[in-house]
């Protein structure tokens, strides 16, 4: 890894954790370990700089949609898993 993508890495890494600020450390890495096995395929141990970077950048979008207020409306299912697992689209009227 070179180190402008270190320093970009570290750089989302403590964007992403400002934007959480109830979270610890290690539930970062666990919640990061869990979107790269659910966006990439990979667990947090195999996965490549470049493609944590990319979950880095996911997850930041998702948080700054949160707190902006966004909905998830007119995502892909695949595109609407929140960090929990759970899904963040909002229930049909049918469920």
């Amino acid at each position: 890894m070179t180190p402008s993508i270190q320093r970009e890495a570290l750089a989302l890494l403590a964007e992403v954790w400002a934007l959480s600020p109830d979270v610890r450390l290690g539930q970062l890495f666990g919640h990061l370990g869990f979107l790269g096995e659910a966006h990439v395929g990979k667990g947090l141990g195999y996965i490549e700089d470049d493609e944590m970077i990319a979950v880095l950048y996911r997850h930041r979008t998702e948080l700054l949609d949160r707190s902006h207020g966004a909905t998830d409306q007119g995502l892909k299912p695949g595109d609407a898993t929140s960090v929990s697992g759970s899904s963040t689209l909002a229930p049909t009227s049918g469920d």
